[in-house]
């Protein structure tokens, strides 16, 4: 096995158990309680996390093919963003773990054929260093991390509904 081959199945394996944590949080979680808010008061919702979670990953894989375009902000592109945090009333949590499930597969597709040293610049953006660009293997790494810290906020909201845990 090469490096390059190793390297793409290491990411692969990361992004699986993240997802795998991320989803396990939802199982067996009617819609409403999908969108139910935690005590203390919060925004966050099961589904609304995992909602977000699904649009974040497909916008940063299209970053890796398209480039900063894919991240361009309009008034559009903004209001998209906010409604990713809510699980609607007529969405269902099936049918955003399904649309999650097809954004990983996307992924994970990209992860097994791009050149991981690509680089795209990022766009222009307050919580972006001016003028910095990310590898694909850096896009990668990211998505990791913020479904890592997403499935630690999916399993702070499932306890507060029934007590299931995650991990414990």
């Amino acid at each position: 096995m090469t490096t390059n081959t190793r390297e793409r199945a290491d990411l692969l394996e990361s992004l699986a158990r993240h997802r795998y944590f991320l989803t396990h949080t939802v199982r067996g979680l009617t819609d409403e309680q999908a969108r139910r808010r935690s005590s203390p008061p919060s925004e966050l919702t099961p589904g609304g996390l995992i909602k977000h979670v699904s649009a974040t990953e497909a916008q940063w894989a299209d970053f890796v093919v398209r480039g900063p375009e894919a991240m361009a902000m309009t008034p559009e592109s903004y209001q998209a963003h906010l409604d990713a945090f809510v699980l609607g009333e007529g969405e269902t949590l099936a049918d955003v773990l399904d649309g999650y499930a097809a954004v990983a597969a996307r992924t994970d597709e990209l992860v097994r054929t791009v050149d991981l040293d690509a680089e795209q610049p990022l766009p222009e953006a307050p919580w972006f260093e001016p003028g910095a660009a990310w590898s694909a293997r850096r896009v990668f790494l990211h998505v990791i991390a913020e479904t890592a810290q997403h499935a630690g906020h999916a399993d702070f909201l499932r306890e507060a509904i029934d007590g299931q845990k995650t991990m414990g």
